[in-house]
C-alpha cells in the first residue's frame, strides 16, 4: 500500500458537511425482568457522550491528523452545546448554524450484558432559512480546503447540497459523499459515493451476480457523471468501480463488535488521502483497513494514526 506520513496527513484540510448528532450511552446491570412488562429493568451505572452523524465523521478525519471543519446546523439546546463542547474537544473548527425551533438530534442506546437494549431517537428538521445561510457560509469555507465530504443521515442538513457540490466543483476539489435515501441525483458531478450494499440496492434495485452488480453500479455512475461509485459489503469487503473497471478488496479478517460508524471512518479516511494526493484505487486498501479496525471498537469511534498506519 502506497505509503503516508503524519507530516504529510497535518497539513490536509478536509470541510465535512452534514447532520451532527449526539450519540448518548446509558450503560447498566440488567438482573430481572420488568413486573409491568416483559421487558429487562437496567440499572444505570454509567452514562456517556459520544460525536455523533457528520461529527463523527469529522472526528475520525481529526483522530488521523488532518484539520478538520465541520459545517452543520443544531438547535439552541443542553444537547446542542453537548455536542460543541465534545467538538471543541476533538480540536474540529466548528461552524454550526443555531435555530432555536431545532431539536438537536440525539440518539440514546441502553447498553446491558455488553449489549444494545434500546434505542431512542430525539429529531426534528432544521428551517430552511438557516440551511440556506450555511450555503453562504460554504462557500466561504471551500476555498481553503483540499477535500469536501457530504455526511447525509436524512435529517434536513443537506437540503442544498446541490447547490454545495456546484461550488465545490468549481474549486475542483474532491467530493465524497455518504449517500441516504432513494433519489441520488442530488450528488451529481461528486467525486465518489459511498452506498453500503443495502442503500445502493434502494437505488439500482437487487442483484444475482458480480456482473450485474457492475453493470448496475457504472450506469449509476455514468448517469450521474461522478468518477466512482464506492459499494461497501460488510464482510464481502469492498468493490469500487470508475473508469478502469472494478477493483475489490476483501474485507480483513477480525472479531466483528460493533459496526456503528464504521463507514463513518472509510470515507473520513478516503477524504484524507485524497487531500493528500492520493488516487481513489491507492487510498482504498488503507480505508478498507480502517473499516475493518473499526468494527472491533465499541458504539461510534475512531482510530488514530499510529493505529491505522503502523
Amino acid at each position: 500500500m502506497k505509503p503516508v506520513s503524519a507530516q504529510t496527513l497535518s497539513k490536509a484540510r478536509i470541510l465535512v458537511v452534514g447532520d451532527v448528532m449526539l450519540d448518548r450511552y446509558w450503560y447498566g446491570a440488567v438482573e430481572r425482568i420488568s413486573p409491568e412488562a416483559p421487558v429487562p429493568v437496567v440499572k444505570i451505572l454509567r452514562e456517556e457522550e459520544r460525536l455523533g452523524g457528520s461529527a463523527n465523521v469529522a472526528f475520525n478525519v481529526a483522530s488521523l491528523g488532518a484539520h478538520a471543519a465541520l459545517l452543520s446546523v443544531v438547535g439552541e439546546d443542553p444537547a446542542s452545546h453537548s455536542l460543541e463542547r465534545l467538538i471543541l474537544q476533538t480540536g474540529i473548527e466548528p461552524f454550526l448554524g443555531r435555530d432555536p425551533e431545532l431539536t438537536t438530534t440525539v440518539k440514546l442506546r441502553i447498553i446491558g450484558r455488553q449489549q444494545q437494549l434500546i434505542r431512542a431517537d430525539f429529531e426534528a428538521l432544521p428551517k430552511t432559512e438557516v440551511l440556506a445561510s450555511q450555503t453562504r457560509r460554504f462557500e466561504e469555507l471551500v476555498a481553503s480546503q483540499q477535500a469536501v465530504l457530504f455526511s447525509d443521515y436524512g435529517k434536513g442538513g443537506l437540503a442544498h447540497v446541490e447547490d454545495m457540490i456546484r461550488l465545490a466543483s468549481a474549486s475542483k476539489r474532491p467530493i465524497l459523499v455518504d449517500p441516504k435515501g432513494s433519489d441520488y441525483s442530488k450528488y451529481k458531478h461528486a467525486t465518489v459515493i459511498t452506498p453500503n450494499r443495502a442503500e445502493l440496492q434502494d437505488v439500482v434495485g437487487a442483484w444475482s451476480s458480480e456482473a450485474q452488480l457492475a453493470s448496475k453500479a457504472q450506469a449509476l455512475r455514468h448517469e450521474l457523471k461522478l468518477q466512482a461509485v464506492l459499494v461497501t459489503r460488510s464482510e464481502e469487503g469492498m468493490s469500487l468501480f470508475d473508469d478502469e473497471g472494478v477493483l475489490h478488496v476483501k474485507a480483513q479478517t477480525r472479531e466483528v463488535f460493533d459496526v456503528t460508524g464504521a463507514g463513518d471512518t472509510v470515507i473520513a479516511t478516503l477524504a484524507c488521502l485524497l487531500a493528500c494526493g492520493f488516487t481513489l484505487r491507492e487510498a482504498l486498501p488503507w480505508a478498507n483497513r480502517a473499516g475493518g479496525l473499526v468494527v472491533g471498537k465499541f458504539g461510534t469511534a475512531s482510530l488514530s494514526f499510529e493505529e491505522l498506519f503502523a
